[in-house]
């Protein structure tokens, strides 16, 4: 990492690539999602994460409206979280630097955005969320116990490039993040 080095929402490189998505992974594995993953890559030319089709499930006749509506609450939970990790990880961990408050606000204005959109949220709704995944993911990125064994994370998801969610599972396993 370079000193002069600035986050932005853009990735610097492949390394800051690779930061984003192993601090998305982790955070999935933390919030029980991991297993909605059908897999990962870092040569990706659209989303890094593909998720299996429970994370699509789009309701049906047979489905009541509040199941379909948490259902989509979670989900928006899970992309909220996921949004958070890539920047902490990016940041925190990669650059040893807090994630800049013009980068949350930015995160944050999307997630309001997209609540009111997706989940018909109220901004205070929103709010409540937003500050819970910011809680979340400070316990997990701010940690640094954790710091070596992303940093290793990172290396795998380099080397390998793809790996499923079971692959996934297996190396946070094995490197005692899960």
């Amino acid at each position: 990492m370079k000193e002069n080095e600035i986050l932005t929402l853009k990735y610097l490189n492949e390394d800051d690539r690779a930061y984003g998505l192993a601090g998305m992974s982790v955070s999935l594995a933390a919030l029980n999602a991991i297993q909605r993953v059908a897999s990962v890559s870092l040569d990706s030319d659209g989303p890094m994460v593909i998720f299996g089709n429970e994370y699509y499930f789009s309701g049906s006749p047979s489905v009541s409206p509040k199941a379909t509506w948490d259902k989509l609450v979670e989900n928006f939970q899970i992309t909220s979280a996921m949004a958070l990790a890539n920047v902490m990880s990016r940041s925190i961990v990669r650059m040893h630097r807090q994630v800049p408050l013009e980068i949350l606000k930015e995160i944050h204005d999307a997630m309001i955005e997209e609540g009111r959109e997706t989940c018909s949220l109220e901004e205070d709704e929103t709010d409540a969320l937003f500050n819970k995944m910011m809680t979340y993911n400070n316990r997990i990125f701010n940690n640094p116990r954790v710091h070596p064994a992303i940093d290793e994370f990172v290396r795998i998801l380099s080397r390998r490039r793809s790996l499923t969610g079971g692959e996934i599972i297996d190396e946070l396993r094995n490197l005692q993040l899960i």
